[in-house]
């Protein structure tokens, strides 16, 4: 798969959620590369962003969209790594902060 297909496919499904992509587009394409180098290596795509560990039972929650994603979403108006946003955050109308680490939380 190409990014620019995988592009098409995440912007759709970000659109049944109420997202949108970043509209940093050079952004997106370098996480989409490393959302497919992920796959490629492991067989499933996972964060980017985040150190995965190849064992898909382990890395479950950080499938991207991970499953922090809507909560962050919710809070800061992107997801961790940015991929996925609001259209406030797009717009602008979101100061841009960090989005904390959630995966260990907990755990």
């Amino acid at each position: 798969m190409t990014p620019e297909k995988l592009y098409e496919i995440l912007e759709k499904y970000a659109m049944s959620r109420g997202w949108e992509l970043n509209r940093d587009k050079e952004f997106v394409f370098e996480l989409l590369k490393g959302l497919l180098k992920n796959e490629e290596r492991y067989g499933y795509r996972s964060c980017p962003c985040r150190l995965a560990s190849g064992d898909r039972k382990a890395d479950a929650d950080i499938i991207c969209p991970c499953i922090y994603s809507a909560e962050d979403i919710k809070e800061y108006g992107r997801c961790y790594c940015g991929l996925y946003v609001t259209k406030q955050y797009n717009e602008g109308k979101i100061k841009q902060n960090i989005v904390p680490e959630r995966r260990n939380k907990g755990r």
